[in-house]
């Protein structure tokens, strides 16, 4: 009996343990399957570590090359002369520089930081491992590495940039090197592995276009560069191009055109007025001035955030709403009858309803995206006809309505920590602004959409109508009271005697402020209502426009983005203005002349710098080196007089001989 029944619980526990093979899908061979849609995993023939960790080394490589390259000039040249020094990545007061590599640059380094989003390893040449956790999964923390990585990346693209500072041929050979290694392992890396698991399976290729492009704009910039260097081109041009914007700085503001006769502007009356409207609110280049090299940045690395958050927002949204569409079926009817919901008694018909409206969610996140973007570029071109406006008020002397600046010119602690982080905080106040005015955006779609537009089409569920059809009253109280109490305004309590307006039939305005108080109540509430609403789409319209305060005039320098603004351009007007840039221009070749400029005289400091060290010294030599200084700076006086009293350009030699001129022929 007791084998018996030993048997049958074997038999038992053999037909318990063969109870999965019942099922036709369970996969064969311990081999896991794949759900529909998943992305496998990639694993390319190369690891990504080692691509990674040859490009840090090479980096270190050019970076030591070009230390070797640079001399550090000091005020006294005597001290530490001959030693190397680490070259800059970015000339921010080169007003007549190249812009392109800059941006570039920045464009890269930007989008591989949003790259480290769905990647697996913030680092990629290193993979941190992590004890096992207590229900035995590995949980690696992510959070100190992602801190790490944001120091990785500036220093890995930090001698590619450096190469365009140095101006030499060896950088440019070296430049070239570095950005084909660069943009040969993104090429490579994309090619292999297109696809990814995370977020969606196209984003990694679609987010690295951005970066991409910068790295093949380099690419091809650093060899063109290096052929002009063996030409001979650079070292003949470097000099010339330091002064060329500030000489015609001086010259369009001391030269102005005149203006057109008027009949000219009464037959193009209507595309003259045009044309200035575009141009107050679109920006188109100025001749005579230029943006400096930060706002240029600020507009690239913008447009790149823009760029980059529509993406996430897109690919991490519609797809999900597109399966979620694909895969209704007739039991949708009974989750919506389980909330008290029946759309129709046919179940095939529900599914068809809930598809639309789920189509309709769709156009509605899209429209509201396509919408939040066009709203931010917009606001970027503004910003920048507001930027070129106060800049050039600024450097006129002119006093900014723009809060409460410091009266000091110098630079201080504060400016120069608001100049450095301008950039920054304008993608960064971008990116959020974009979120937020999708957020808005979307809710005030999905709202006309699913509360007029698909009930008054479908002719069913019409809770807006219907509830304005119940308070039709309250509404019409509302108008009335608004309405007549403006028509007394304008005909009972105000007559006009002599051509001035005068207050009349004051107990009869006295009774009507007192009988229509319970009704002004009720129609304040709703303008506190609009209030909010109107303020809210104010501020999310223009959240990322940092020359706007988002607060009263009284505490605008709680603002953040402002308070960083106006430091910006106290910085910036005190260090880069084009006047003191040709200035010192001017004072340099007053000296005795010097040997023609060669190719490694790009290696140098500024002539701008030297200017201004020359002006700071108290060495009275070197003040009246050269028999033209005196002359050079009676001129730069004269100028700088004119500048700040136009009135006394009337008074000249040459104006009042001109009068005299002109006079005389009359």
């Amino acid at each position: 009996m007791s084998s018996a029944a030993g048997n049958q619980t074997s038999s038992a526990d053999t037909d318990d343990y063969s109870y999965g093979s019942w099922y036709i899908d369970e996969p064969q061979g311990g081999q896991e399957l794949q759900p529909e849609g998943m992305v496998p995993s990639c694993h390319p023939s190369v690891p990504p570590g080692l691509l990674h960790a040859c490009l840090a080394v090479l980096s270190v490589l050019v970076l030591l090359l070009l230390a070797m390259l640079v001399r550090r000039r000091q005020l006294w040249p005597h001290c530490g002369h001959g030693r190397p020094g680490l070259p800059s990545p970015v000339d921010f007061s080169a007003g007549d520089g190249p812009w392109t590599v800059p941006a570039a640059i920045f464009m890269v380094l930007f989008s591989s930081l949003c790259l480290l989003l769905p990647a697996e390893a913030s680092l990629p040449f290193l993979t941190p491992a992590s004890p096992p956790s207590p229900d035995g999964k590995t949980e690696t923390p992510r959070g100190s590495w992602k801190m790490l990585a944001l120091l990785y990346y500036p220093a890995l693209y930090y001698p590619l940039a450096a190469c365009a500072t140095v101006r030499h041929g060896a950088s440019h050979l070296l430049g070239t090197v570095l950005s084909w290694a660069h943009f040969g392992v993104q090429v490579w890396q994309r090619a292999e592995c297109p696809q990814a698991p995370k977020i969606y399976k196209y984003y990694s290729l679609l987010a690295s276009l951005p970066l991409l492009l910068g790295l093949g704009f380099l690419s091809l910039w650093y060899p063109v560069q290096l052929v002009r260097s063996f030409s001979h081109r650079t070292g003949v041009g470097s000099e010339g191009r330091q002064s060329r914007y500030p000489e015609e700085y001086l010259r369009t503001l001391l030269c102005r055109k005149k203006v057109g006769s008027s009949s000219h502007t009464s037959k193009h009356g209507f595309l003259s007025r045009a044309w200035i409207c575009f141009r107050h609110y679109i920006y188109t280049p100025q001749q005579g001035f230029r943006l400096p090299l930060k706002l240029v940045l600020s507009a690239t690395l913008t447009g790149t955030a823009i760029y980059q958050v529509a993406l996430l927002l897109l690919v991490g949204v519609v797809p999900t709403i597109q399966k979620v569409r694909a895969g209704i079926t007739t039991d949708v009817s009974y989750l919506l009858a389980g909330f008290g919901i029946q759309l129709s008694e046919d179940r095939q018909e529900v599914v068809e309803l809930v598809k639309h409206h789920l189509w309709a969610l769709e156009v509605c996140y899209i429209s509201a995206l396509v919408l939040s973007c066009l709203l931010t570029f917009f606001v970027l071109i503004r910003s920048l006809v507001t930027h070129r406006a106060n800049l050039q008020a600024l450097h006129r002397g002119a006093a900014l309505d723009l809060g409460p600046l410091p009266q000091n010119p110098h630079p201080s602690r504060q400016a120069i920590f608001c100049w450095m982080n301008f950039s920054a905080y304008q993608t960064a106040f971008t990116c959020f602004g974009l979120l937020v005015q999708q957020v808005v955006f979307f809710l005030g779609t999905v709202a006309l959409a699913f509360l007029v537009l698909m009930p008054v089409s479908h002719g069913r569920n019409l809770l807006l109508l219907r509830s304005l059809e119940s308070s039709w009253p309250f509404w019409l109280t509302l108008a009335l009271a608004v309405t007549l109490q403006n028509m007394a305004a304008h005909w009972i309590f105000l007559k006009t005697h002599h051509g001035w307006a005068e207050l009349t039939n004051r107990r009869m305005l006295y009774a009507a402020t007192f009988i229509f108080f319970p009704i002004n109540v009720l129609v304040g509430a709703v303008l506190a209502a609009w209030r909010v609403l109107l303020s809210a789409l104010y501020n999310a319209v223009h959240f990322g426009q940092m020359d706007l305060s988002l607060l009263p005039p009284r505490a605008a320098t709680l603002d953040p983005g402002y308070h960083t603004y106006c430091n910006f351009l106290k910085l910036e007007v005190s260090q880069a203005h084009p006047a003191m840039i040709a200035f010192c221009a001017l004072l340099l070749r007053t000296q005795k002349p010097r040997p023609p400029a060669t190719p490694q005289d790009g290696l140098r400091l500024g002539a701008e710098e030297e200017g201004m060290q020359l002006l700071q010294t108290k060495d009275p030599v070197a003040k009246g080196a050269g028999p033209r200084a005196p002359q050079g700076r009676a001129r730069w006086a004269l100028a700088y007089t004119l500048l700040h009293n136009p009135a006394l350009q009337a008074f000249r030699k040459r104006a009042l001989s001109g009068a005299q001129a002109t006079g005389a022929q009359s």
